[in-house]
C-alpha cells in the first residue's frame, strides 16, 4: 500500500471536501495507534477477555473421512463473541473511539453480525449507536435485529435503491456528513475510503497469526490450501494476512447465487460481471453496467449480497496471488446441511460458501494435504432463511400461527 492508500491501481479515498478532515483525523488517531505497542497488546486484551480469543481450530474428522481426501480444519470464528468474526474491527475500533473522544457511532450491516457486533461495543464503551440496514435485510435477519435493539441501538430500516447492504453503507454516509464532530463510522468490511480497507484488515490480522501459529501447533505443517468466504473480505483477508508470505494457495469464495450465467449472483471477482470502477469512497471491483450504475446482486447470505469488494482483495487477485471462485446458492445449502450432520457444526451462510468451494475440491487433493477453512460465523441468525431452504412444515406453521396471532 502506499501513502495514499492504493494497492496497486485499487484503493484511494474518494471523499467529499466535507469530510476530509474527520478522514485525516481518523488516519492520524490509526497511525498513531499502530506505532504504539501497548495499543495492540491492549487489543489483545481485550479479545482474550470479553471475546474468546484465541479462537480454536478443528480437525473435521468426519468430513475428512467422507471425502477421502485433504485433512480438513477449521478455524472456528463462529465462537468469537457475538457469534462471527464481526467483534475482532468492532472491539479495536472502539478502542480507537475511546482515543478520539468520540461519543457516537453508527454502521451498516447486511447478515446483521456487525451490526450486533457494533451495539455490542457500544454498550460496552457506553456509546449512542445508530445502525443502518437495509429493508430486506431486517426482514430475512430479524434474529440479530432482535438483539441490536435490545442492546440499545436504533435500527433503521432502508427503504432505498435495493434495500440491501450498499443501500444502509450510502445511508450511513449520509448520517455521518451531519455528525462527524461527535460521530465514527464503524464500517464493517475492508472496503471504503482510505483508511478503512486497512484499518479493518489491521484487527482482523489476528486470525491469521492465530490460525498459523495452530496449524503450526497441531500438524507441524502449514496447510496446503485456505478457503474463506468474500463478501467485502474483512474475514478473508483476516486469515490470508497469517499466510501470505507463505506457499499457501489462498481461496475465495463469492456468492454464485442463482448461477453466474444468470446475473443473479454477487461475483465481482469469480465472474467476468465485475469490473473496475469509483464508488461509496474507493476503486475497486464492482457489478455495474456500461454506464458505471450498479446492478442488482443476489446472494442467499446476506452478508455478501454487495456490489463491491476489498481493494485489497482486487489487488491480490490481479496478482494471482488469490484464487476466486464462486457457489451457488444450492451448492451452499448442501455443504450447510453436510457440516451439520457430520460435524455438529452450524456455520452462517456466508461461512457455507467456503465451505461448499473446499468440499468441491478436497476429494482431489492427497491426504498428505490440508486444507483450512474460516469458519466466520455461525448459522443462528439464519434461521428463517434455511428452515425456508429446507422447506420445513413444522417452521411454516409456526411463523402461520404467529402471523395470525399478530393480526388478530
Amino acid at each position: 500500500m502506499d501513502h495514499r492508500g492504493y494497492y496497486g491501481p485499487f484503493g484511494g479515498a474518494f471523499i467529499p471536501e466535507i469530510l476530509v478532515s474527520t478522514f485525516e483525523e481518523l488516519v492520524a488517531a490509526f497511525e498513531t495507534a499502530k506505532a504504539d505497542p501497548s495499543f495492540w497488546k491492549e487489543y489483545e486484551q481485550v479479545m482474550s477477555t470479553y471475546s474468546c480469543r484465541p479462537t480454536p481450530i478443528t480437525f473435521a474428522e468426519n468430513l475428512t473421512r467422507h471425502f477421502g481426501g485433504a485433512k480438513i480444519y477449521i478455524k472456528r470464528e463462529d465462537l468469537n463473541h457475538t457469534g462471527a468474526h464481526k467483534a475482532n474491527n468492532v472491539m479495536g475500533q472502539g478502542l480507537l473511539v475511546k482515543r478520539m473522544g468520540k461519543s457516537r457511532v453508527i454502521a451498516e450491516t447486511g447478515a446483521g453480525q456487525h451490526g450486533v457486533a457494533t451495539a455490542t461495543m457500544a454498550a460496552k464503551y457506553g456509546l449512542e449507536c445508530t445502525i443502518y440496514m437495509g429493508e430486506t435485510d431486517v426482514e430475512r435477519q430479524r434474529p440479530n435485529v432482535f438483539w441490536m435493539e435490545r442492546l440499545g441501538a436504533r435500527v433503521v430500516a432502508v427503504k432505498d435503491g435495493s434495500r440491501i447492504l450498499k443501500d444502509a453503507i450510502n445511508e450511513a454516509f449520509r448520517d455521518w456528513v451531519s455528525h462527524m464532530d461527535h460521530t465514527h463510522y464503524v464500517l464493517g468490511t475492508a472496503c471504503g475510503p482510505h483508511p478503512y480497507p486497512e484499518m479493518v484488515s489491521y484487527f482482523q490480522s489476528i486470525i491469521g497469526k492465530e490460525a498459523r501459529k495452530q496449524i503450526l501447533e497441531q500438524t507441524g505443517e502449514l496447510p496446503s490450501r485456505v478457503y474463506a468466504c468474500v463478501g467485502g473480505g474483512s474475514n478473508a483477508l483476516g486469515i490470508f494476512s497469517g499466510f501470505l508470505d507463505d506457499a499457501v494457495e489462498l481461496v475465495g469464495v463469492e456468492a454464485a447465487g442463482k448461477g453466474l450465467q444468470t446475473g443473479k449472483h454477487a461475483a465481482r471477482l469469480a465472474s467476468s460481471d465485475g469490473s473496475p470502477g469509483v464508488a461509496q469512497g474507493y476503486k475497486t471491483y464492482f457489478l455495474q453496467n456500461e454506464d458505471g450504475q450498479m446492478k442488482e446482486t443476489h446472494s442467499v447470505a446476506a452478508g455478501l449480497d454487495y456490489i463491491g469488494v476489498s481493494p485489497i482483495l482486487a489487488s491480490l487477485g490481479e496478482k494471482g496471488r488469490v484464487r476466486f471462485e464462486g457457489a451457488t446458492d444450492r451448492e451452499v445449502i448442501d455443504a450447510l446441511t453436510l457440516t451439520l450432520k457430520m460435524e455438529g457444526l452450524i456455520p452462517a451462510l456466508e461461512s457455507a460458501h467456503a465451505f461448499a468451494q473446499a468440499f468441491k475440491e478436497a476429494s482431489k487433493l492427497s491426504t498428505d494435504d490440508i486444507i483450512l477453512i474460516n469458519q466466520s460465523g455461525r448459522g443462528d441468525k439464519d434461521i428463517f432463511t434455511i428452515a425456508d431452504a429446507f422447506d420445513d412444515p413444522g417452521w411454516k406453521t409456526f411463523i402461520q400461527k404467529k402471523a395470525e396471532e399478530y393480526r388478530a
